[in-house]
């Protein structure tokens, strides 16, 4: 069951009162605890002890006034609007607020790492499904001033986690902390843990496990300076991995930010998409899966949603459903990807087999010099070259930036060409003027996008989408 006295009404002298927080009251009367099945309430002065029955309808008779309280929903999470937010990695808000907006939400709020909307956790059962770009989907539950990890713990051990967590379960707890009284975020995840066990073994008589794997139900603390907020998880694993990669290959790519990589291109997802240096072939495995509508959800089996009190797999199953009927064939789709190490292709071959679009990208090992670039149909070609990390490397890569330049001049008229480097430096040496750079961050380089618009002999360049950055 899931939070059973969500919202209530209270009628007392032609007063109408709606509130749906944990606590509440009025000039006429004080609900003291709605978190049990059969909870208790004291109305008013005087007033008599009522417990009410399982339809949460009950009768007050006071010395005062005579009042008739009624259930108004008796909502589960999985139904009651609560604010969303969904993380993303930094610099990729942009395209999850984009992908956000084409699931028919509205978007309240976009921060330099993730946005904010309010639903349901039905409705974050289908982000997360369909999200792409997107890291985590956290539901809000609730907000509090905390200065230190003791007021953590006296908030959260207060709040009705019978309501949230199954019996038995399995818990995690994963924090984000700016407080100048924590050093180790660990000690603020286990004043967490510490509050919800207690409460669960108060009100059941027994513990829950808890766990690092983040394999069950997840609870996510936030707390800068004095404000702390607390959500459900209802992701768990990160969804930046989007589950088919089975040989990641060097350096990869993360596939969320490969997604919006692509989303911020001008590829219409039906002219080439010309992949050279692709490596383990996340690019264009996530190309043809953009292209063909095929959304992450397909590929992973657990979520956290799974995991709470009141979930309901059919809402899931149809949702799974949805996800399987909305993929599109593309006749003539053509996605190639070439990379001049046999070992990168062989891994990129699985990780599309595994993603179930192998038989839409043409692999080949080649010099990306010698990658094949159809003519007369425009298109997209991007690269994703080494950025010279390392000493001495970046002198070497000189020349391939140079032939990178002559590659796209010499093979590449009528295309747009992106590279996504971390070095601008090396990024002068392609020898082009690029129309865009788009910017993008790894998880510890900051990067661009360049963008080229490549003219062939009459300057005509591909049919593209609206400019976005």
């Amino acid at each position: 069951m899931g939070l059973a006295y969500s919202k209530l009404v209270i009628k007392a002298e032609s007063q109408y009162i709606r509130q749906p927080s944990a606590m509440w009251g009025s000039k006429n009367g004080k609900v003291l605890d709605r978190s049990e099945p059969h909870a208790i309430f004291d109305v008013g002065k005087g007033s008599k002890y009522v417990l009410f029955d399982s339809k949460g309808v009950g009768l007050v008779n006071t010395h005062t006034i005579r009042c008739k309280l009624y259930l108004y929903s008796n909502m589960s999470l999985y139904t009651t609007n609560g604010p969303i937010t969904i993380t993303c990695h930094k610099r990729i808000a942009p395209y999850l607020e984009q992908e956000v907006k084409e699931l028919g939400f509205t978007v309240e709020e976009t921060f330099v790492t993730g946005v904010r909307l309010i639903g349901t956790i039905n409705d974050c059962i289908r982000l997360n499904l369909n999200l792409r770009c997107a890291s985590q989907v956290l539901y809000s539950l609730k907000k509090f001033e905390a200065n230190t990890p003791d007021d953590v713990y006296n908030n959260l051990v207060a709040y009705p986690w019978e309501n949230i967590l199954p019996d038995p379960g399995y818990f995690s707890v994963t924090s984000n902390v700016l407080n100048p009284t924590i050093n180790n975020t660990m000690f603020a995840n286990l004043r967490v843990k510490d509050a919800i066990v207690d409460r669960l073994r108060e009100k059941r008589g027994t513990r829950p496990s808890t766990g690092s794997e983040l394999t069950g139900a997840v609870i996510h603390l936030f707390w800068k300076n004095e404000q702390a907020e607390v959500f459900v998880d209802t992701s768990g694993d990160s969804l930046a991995r989007h589950g088919y990669r089975k040989i990641p290959g060097r350096a990869p790519m993360l596939e969320a930010l490969a997604a919006a990589t692509i989303l911020a291109t001008r590829w219409d997802r039906v002219s080439p998409f010309v992949n050279p240096m692709c490596g383990s072939g996340t690019v264009a495995i996530e190309a043809a899966l953009i292209a063909t509508n095929t959304r992450p959800g397909l590929f992973r089996l657990n979520y956290a949603f799974m995991h709470l009190q009141g979930y309901d797999e059919a809402v899931y199953l149809k949702e799974m459903e949805t996800l399987d009927k909305q993929i599109i064939d593309v006749p003539g789709l053509c996605i190639i990807a070439t990379d001049y190490s046999d070992m990168a292709i062989v891994s990129a071959r699985k990780n599309a087999v595994a993603a179930g679009v192998a038989d839409l990208i043409k692999f080949s090992v080649c010099d990306f010099e010698d990658t094949e670039v159809p003519q007369g149909a425009g298109g997209i070609m991007f690269m994703n070259p080494e950025y010279g990390e390392r000493l001495g490397e970046e002198s070497e890569l000189e020349v391939t930036y140079k032939r990178i330049g002559d590659f796209m001049k010499k093979k590449c008229g009528g295309y747009f060409g992106y590279i996504f480097t971390g070095n601008l430096e090396l990024a002068k040496k392609i020898g082009l003027k690029a129309k865009r750079r788009i910017e993008f961050y790894t998880s510890i380089i900051d990067c661009r996008l360049m963008e080229y618009e490549l003219y062939d002999g009459s300057r005509r360049t591909m049919h593209h989408q609206d400019d976005k950055v």
